[in-house]
């Protein structure tokens, strides 16, 4: 027997999400239906719709934002030639929670994994290498996980760059290996990213 087709499309949704298997998608889509009020329905329908519409990717560094360009490229009191390279969003928010770093980022949208068909063209590399050729750029400090293919991503970005008068920096390790920044605590973070070194 099967639920009725509008819930079924539902859990079929909720199992399109990151570790949300079936069961997990099966109890969110009941618990919308039981208990959620047809208001609280249609706000939660509204703000997965204006995630789309209203925000947007900024064009210098692959932030999210509600405007073409991110508060922090537009913030002139910022270090616009230190640039802290790092493999998404969600690590981008975890630096800033420290309120220690000044510079400007660069979000790459994840790192090479060869075994799920991400290469160096699935990821937001050109754009950087445009920034540091094009601008007086100091320093570009390598902030991806300490994971295998965070620790390969930063090897080829480090090849990549080599080639101009700049200061190549990795995080230190504060960080565990095999770990992800996002998980990390902030003073974890703020350690890995006093301690980082030449690279």
């Amino acid at each position: 027997m099967k639920y009725p087709q509008a819930l079924e499309d539902l859990i079929e949704c909720f199992s399109g999400l990151p570790s949300v298997g079936k069961k997990t998608a099966e109890r969110f889509a009941l618990y919308c239906f039981l208990q959620m009020s047809e208001e609280t329905v249609e706000d939660f329908a509204n703000a997965l719709k204006s995630i789309h519409k209203d925000i947007h990717i900024c064009e210098e560094c692959g932030n999210i934002s509600e405007e073409p360009l991110c508060p922090i490229c537009k913030d002139t009191t910022r270090n616009h030639r230190q640039i802290l390279v790092v493999e998404n969003v969600k690590d981008l928010f975890t630096v800033e929670k420290i309120q220690e770093y000044r510079g400007v980022y660069h979000v790459l949208n994840g790192a090479i994994r060869f075994s799920k068909g991400i290469g160096i063209e699935q990821l937001n590399i050109e754009p950087l290498l445009k920034k540091v050729k094009e601008n007086k750029i100091d320093e570009v400090i390598l902030a991806t996980n300490a994971t295998l293919e965070g620790e390969t991503t930063a090897r080829y970005l480090k090849e990549l760059l080599k080639e101009y008068p700049i200061c190549i920096t990795r995080i230190a390790n504060g960080l565990p290996v095999g770990g992800d920044l996002s998980y990390a605590d902030e003073m974890t973070v703020l350690k890995a990213f006093e301690g980082r070194r030449e690279y």
